[in-house]
């Protein structure tokens, strides 16, 4: 039973801390642009691909 009353109100503040970190997240806005990301990867660069004569050039 004593274990009880330490653990219950523990407990609660985990969950309004928790609860708390989440509106702060939800207001600071984490949450405005979820579709964003899986797209983004579709919009980048294509990498440089040195030009053939640059290869075959003799280095000196």
């Amino acid at each position: 039973m004593n274990a009880l009353y330490m653990t219950i109100p523990l407990a609660l503040i985990i969950a309004f801390g928790s609860f708390f970190v989440f509106l702060w997240s939800y207001k600071s806005g984490q949450y405005e642009d979820i579709e964003g990301p899986k797209y983004r990867m579709l919009f980048d660069d294509e990498p440089t691909v040195p030009d053939q004569a640059e290869k075959k050039a003799p280095k000196k």
